[in-house]
């Protein structure tokens, strides 16, 4: 996401204020492997879902974001064991 341009990260610091404005809470979303514009697009399209809904999106991306984590912490079996 550094490599964006800054005109998008621009855009994704003004549209996640409004997103918190609009849900009391931080944009949440598992990022790794998506480009600025990918998250931009994605915060745009979560904008139109209802409080119960973006709710419900967010504590699946936090679970995601959680689980990428957890998986970061625990050693991969090496071949031939296990």
């Amino acid at each position: 996401m550094h490599a964006a341009a800054e005109g998008t990260l621009d855009r994704l610091t003004a549209e996640n204020r409004l997103y918190e404005a609009r849900f009391g809470h931080v944009f949440l979303i598992a990022a790794a492997g998506k480009s600025a514009e990918e998250i931009l697009a994605a915060l745009r399209e979560r904008m139109t879902n209802d409080p119960m809904t973006e709710a419900r999106v967010a504590a699946e991306e936090h679970r995601k974001i959680a689980r990428l984590r957890l998986e970061g912490l625990i050693p991969s079996p090496r071949r031939g064991e296990g």
